[in-house]
């Protein structure tokens, strides 16, 4: 009895040697862990020293998502026609593309969304002032879009916009140029809100936003004494709510969140025509191991506009017009619900969990138009329309940022003005052959016109045409020229239109005409296809053309992290 006792007092320590070795081995790898991830690979120094050096987020995981987004993790798909082109037009012809993972709008922008930010302009820039006055107002949609001359549609034109009637309902009227102001005002906020809640900003700063002071995300990156106009109330890191750390010598470090911070995210943006079609296909449910097993036509599974499933059998899957005269069925059951837009989230969304990717409104993507994809060029992340900027520097060294009397606005080919850059951001020039000298991969400013797949297009009729040369702007011989209609004004400031009536114009195709992708509410099922494309004035405006935006995906491709795969 006393040796089996005694077995047991002896198991009972081995265990406990056994535990406490387990124990001692967790902490040293955790403490070597710990240790090498605050320890530079470089030079072996520490990272993050309280008492000052290079300071890094070494905690982070990974991008959180934006309000409003869902992720769509990136891949190879077929860009283009994959079914028959009934039209011949040939300006979608399959090619294979490759996609960076990114984050998309799940629903189009709304007009409650859009009155927020007009809200936010009229109280930032009141149009009573006569300085801020073109600003609202280049930011108004076109609410006479849905005018038609033989046609009832005032109540919509009245209502349509601000009514909450029509508040979860895509917003329309919005040129391409006003879409993408909305998503740099968007990036602005998101970073704004971030900022506060990780305590770099005060609280509420966005409510307390003026002409003259007033966040903008590149400005605070830059020079963040000079955001908010420079308000030391606000900006002062001795005043915010987070611990501001002092090193021996005095010196503040952390200050200022940066990109190393990890909290500020990528820009809100308008998709690229590849992300748009890639995210409306939702090709993962055909996905077998790494190829797909078929082809889509819409971006919900299979060849016909009408639910298959035994709940809602015969129910169609998106809003367009089903013929003429026809807008969404007989009233009951069957009927599409609609008969202009409808309220987003109206129907299933697509396997990454989009709503809307076809019918209801078309979108605007950032793509100038071209009738080609240039995939012998380039494969990946395929874009036509970079121009690329740099920021303005003063004599001083320091970056140019705008004040209200340096408002710079353009007249748009309607006649709309419209502000080109608002105060408190900074000013943007063109890059020039500093940082273009014998570069391989850009060799200019402005680049929508590279490669643009016809001849005539990069040429002057001249090279191959017996034209003589003339010095009349009002000629061009540029396939890509739409006809020069110019609007001034004159010394009261009325509007001055002149109309170019020249017959020798060859393209309405021009560097400021931009894609537009997917089936509207006024559209047949043939454009519901995710790889049709059409084209219209990023300038103008009509009632069924609306948009959502993008941000782009940093670090893994996947989200979950950095999982090995065979």
């Amino acid at each position: 009895m006393s040796l089996l006792k005694s077995m047991d007092m002896k198991n009972v320590l081995n265990l406990k040697i056994l535990l406490a070795l387990v124990v001692s081995l967790t902490i040293v790898s955790c403490n070597k862990n710990s240790s090498s991830k605050n320890t530079s690979r470089a030079t072996g120094w520490k990272i993050n020293d309280k008492n000052g050096g290079f300071q890094y987020n070494d905690k982070f995981q990974e991008q959180k998502t934006g309000p409003g987004l869902v992720f769509i993790e990136g891949g190879t798909f077929t860009m283009g026609k994959v079914q028959d082109d009934v039209m011949h037009d040939w300006n979608n012809s399959p090619n294979q593309q490759h996609v960076q993972s990114f984050y998309m709008d799940e629903t189009e922008v709304t007009n409650k969304m859009y009155t927020e930010y007009l809200d936010w302009i009229k109280r930032t820039y009141p149009p009573e002032e006569e300085n801020f006055r073109l600003i609202y107002e280049g930011a108004l949609p076109d609410t006479l879009v849905w005018r038609n001359r033989l046609g009832y549609a005032e109540m919509m034109t009245e209502n349509y916009l601000r009514h909450p009637g029509y508040g979860e309902y895509p917003v329309v009227g919005v040129s391409w140029i006003q879409a993408v102001e909305f998503a740099n005002w968007r990036t602005d906020r998101v970073a704004e809100m971030d900022l506060q809640n990780a305590g770099y900003l005060e609280r509420d700063t966005h409510l307390m936003s003026s002409a003259d002071s007033n966040f903008n995300v590149d400005t605070y990156i830059n020079a963040p004494t000079l955001t908010y106009g420079g308000n030391d109330s606000i900006i002062n890191p001795e005043r915010s709510r987070r611990r501001v750390q002092t090193t021996a010598a005095g010196d503040t470090i952390n200050k200022y969140a940066r990109r190393e911070s990890g909290i500020i995210t990528p820009d809100y943006r308008l998709p690229t025509e590849a992300e748009w079609e890639y995210a409306a296909l939702g090709l993962s449910e055909l996905r077998s191991f790494n190829v797909y097993r078929g082809r889509k036509k819409y971006p919900w599974d299979g060849q016909y506009t009408r639910s298959g499933k035994r709940k809602t059998r015969g129910d169609q899957l998106a809003n367009f017009k089903q013929g003429k005269g026809d807008y969404g069925g007989i009233a009951g059951w069957s009927d599409d619900g609609a008969d202009i837009t409808a309220e987003v989230m109206s129907y299933e969304p697509n396997d990454y969990g989009l709503y809307d990717m076809s019918g209801n409104v078309a979108e605007w993507v950032a793509d100038v138009y071209r009738p080609i994809v240039d995939d012998e060029f380039n494969d990946f992340n395929y874009y036509r329309g970079n121009v690329y900027t740099k920021n303005a520097i003063n004599e001083d060294g320091t970056v140019k940022v705008v004040t209200s009397d340096e408002i710079v606005y353009d007249t748009l080919s309607n006649g709309q003005i419209v502000a080109r850059n608002l105060p408190g951001e900074i000013l943007q020039v063109g890059v020039d052959e500093n940082e273009t000298y014998l570069r391989t991969n850009f060799d200019k400013s402005d680049n929508r016109n590279f490669r643009d797949g016809d001849v005539r297009s990069s040429r002057q009729y001249a090279d191959s045409f017996d034209e003589e040369e003339t010095d009349d702007e009002s000629n061009t011989r540029k396939m890509y020229n739409a006809p020069r209609h110019n609007v001034d004004r004159d010394s009261l400031g009325n509007l001055i239109k002149e109309y170019d009536q020249s017959n020798d114009r060859t393209s309405l195709i021009n560097d400021n005409v931009r894609v537009y992708k997917g089936g509207s509410w006024k559209d047949r099922a043939y454009w519901l296809d995710p790889a049709q494309r059409r084209y219209f004035p990023q300038d103008m405006a009509t009632d069924y053309i609306g948009f959502r935006c993008a941000m782009s995906r940093v670090g893994s491709k996947s989200q979950g992290g950095g999982k090995k795969r065979n």
